[in-house]
């Protein structure tokens, strides 16, 4: 009599596998929340971009011989500018024409250390950053909405509520005493 060993797995084992596997990429995919984690990388791209633009400004406050801040509010989409007072403007966003309020072009030593003022990732009615500041005391401020469970007021890591602005919904940075433009 000759036998045959026959190696292999039979159908119901791998099903049983499969079903396994897919359990446990449904536990995963529920524990790490993907949307979540997108809009966490979004918020601190935003917070990123506004500490950029706070010392880019600075820098330009400290080195030009005379420095101009335009008052806004302006914003980099149309639509709210959370707490500023009036009316946001559509803006560009080149270092001369952009939705800060500073003619980048006026610093020639050293150059201006941004070719183009950065963009919300978002950047709509509801997602964008907005500029405000006071031309006579040269101090401004620099608001985005952040998105996040994580990082929005109220969330685990809350930076709008504990930012030193005045808003507890809006994340705020700037020179402007109180952040309260």
């Amino acid at each position: 009599m000759n036998q045959e060993n026959k190696k292999g797995f039979t159908l119901v084992e791998l099903l049983v596998v499969i079903g396994i596997l897919a359990i446990l990429a449904a536990a995963v995919v529920v524990v790490l929340n993907p949307a979540e984690l997108l809009r966490q990388a979004r918020d601190v791209q935003r917070m990123s971009d506004l500490d950029t633009v706070k010392s880019v400004v600075a820098l330009y406050l400290s080195t030009v011989s005379n420095p101009t801040l335009t008052s806004g509010p302006f914003a980099s989409a149309t639509g709210s500018c959370y707490s500023l007072v009036g009316t946001c403007s559509t803006r560009g966003f080149a270092i001369n024409n952009g939705w800060v309020g500073v003619d980048l072009t006026a610093m020639t030593s050293p150059p201006p250390p941004i070719s183009a003022w950065p963009r919300d990732p978002i950047n709509d009615g509801t997602y964008h950053y907005a500029w405000d500041a006071d031309a006579t005391n040269l101090t401004f401020e620099l608001n985005a909405d952040l998105e996040s469970a994580k990082y929005s007021s109220g969330g685990t890591n809350d930076k709008e509520g504990n930012d030193g602005g005045n808003s507890t919904t809006i994340y705020e940075v700037g020179t402007e005493p109180g952040l309260d433009l």
